[in-house]
């Protein structure tokens, strides 16, 4: 199979609709061709006249290695042309930007969750480009986390940088499909065309991330697959107390770490509450000690979450409910447990808003664990209909 960028450096008739145009790249670390050479590199080498580069959250580099860590705008030490930051002094394009280029290619390794802040500045270039008549070309790549669809749709009034629009948490598109859904949502009026893979099958083996490609970082915790899959749930731990696994060297694939949580009692009172939602993964209990952030030093117990192998079942792996599942648990056996983090944590750019709720779009899913009456079929039915919603809104965007 072929990414987009490997279509465009091998198609003469791609390449030949940037001759006499000033290309602007947006790219992180794993926007590389099949043969690993970076896009920047290829394509400057393919002879396209590339005149500015843009990085995401986390930096083009992917150096940037917490949250919430901006990267400062530089010179590229090479090729002598400007590297802007789109997580520093401003996370969408200014003015300046947009004049740097005619044609912006848009070439980010993305996760298939809402919250996974690349989607968003997509929509922020995409709605500059609108403003300043410039081309987006979205060079297409894998939503490694499939088509499955879960989780509530952001509600209005809760948009952030780790929430874009109304989508849910697992979205099941591509960022080729999430473009032609903004533009429609937003109705924006911008030359736009997504550069399609070749032969990608999102429901063949490797379930949306091709088993003949090798995985590298999109952002310095995003460590491999079993990640990718997980991390629409195990991202709402950034809104909690416990450690998402940060400090280990496997982060984001971690139920809850924390050294006061009994691992396997949560396990068995995950089982009573809803032993359906653990099905697709297995789960083992484990031990880590933080070298930095949450609970950094400190003996950590925690679930590990492998949705990988033989123990993978891409149908009923439900990570947003597996991780709603695990703080529901968690707040039955230890009613009085600090679950949350409280407004005085700005996450993303927020104010006077709890973390959790900024991550889920709303307060839902934060008042259905803390709430001793609800039910795990509670959660369902508040879920269920929007996740039906979100498929027949995109239903016909789908280009695989």
């Amino acid at each position: 199979m072929k990414f987009g960028i490997d279509r465009l450096l091998a198609e003469p008739d791609l390449l030949k609709q940037l001759e006499g145009k000033r290309v602007a790249l947006v790219a992180h670390p794993a926007s590389v061709t099949a043969d690993l050479t970076h896009s920047l590199d290829a394509l400057i080498a393919a002879g396209v006249n590339v005149t500015s580069a843009f990085g995401p959250q986390h930096g083009l580099k992917g150096d940037k290695q917490d949250n919430m860590v901006e990267t400062a705008d530089e010179t590229d030490p090479v090729y002598g042309i400007p590297v802007f930051s789109l997580y520093g002094e401003v996370r969408r394009p200014t003015d300046s930007m947009m004049d740097s280029a005619d044609v912006f290619l848009f070439d980010l390794q993305d996760l298939g969750c809402r919250i996974y802040t690349f989607v968003t500045t997509l929509l922020y270039l995409l709605e500059e480009a609108s403003k300043h008549g410039k081309s987006v070309w979205v060079l297409d790549r894998p939503n490694p986390a499939g088509r499955p669809v879960e989780g509530t749709l952001l509600q209005p009034g809760m948009e952030s940088f780790v929430g874009a629009a109304p989508m849910p948490m697992r979205h099941g598109l591509t960022m080729g499909e999430m473009g032609h859904w903004f533009i429609r949502h937003f109705g924006l009026d911008v030359d736009y065309r997504v550069v399609t893979m070749h032969y990608w099958l999102p429901e063949g083996p490797g379930y949306g991330w091709p088993e003949d490609r090798i995985w590298i970082n999109p952002s310095p915790n995003a460590a491999n697959l079993n990640m990718a899959r997980a991390y629409a749930g195990t991202v709402m731990i950034e809104g909690a107390t416990l450690s998402e696994g940060r400090g280990t060297t496997r982060p984001l694939e971690v139920l809850f770490g924390a050294p006061d949580v009994d691992a396997k009692a949560v396990l068995a009172e995950m089982h009573r509450l809803a032993s359906d939602w653990l099905a697709g993964c297995a789960l083992r209990d484990c031990w880590f000690e933080p070298t930095f952030h949450k609970h950094q030093g400190k003996l950590c117990n925690a679930l590990m979450i492998h949705a990988e192998g033989a123990f993978y079942d891409h149908e009923a792996f439900r990570p947003w409910r597996l991780q709603a599942l695990a703080f529901k648990a968690i707040r039955q056996l230890y009613p009085d447990y600090q679950i949350w983090r409280g407004t005085d944590f700005k996450y993303e750019y927020t104010n006077d808003v709890l973390a959790i709720d900024v991550i889920n779009g709303g307060s839902g899913l934060r008042e259905w664990v803390d709430d001793s009456s609800t039910t795990p079929a509670d959660l369902d039915q508040m879920t269920a209909p929007d996740e039906a919603l979100w498929r027949d809104q995109v239903a016909d965007l789908l280009l695989y």
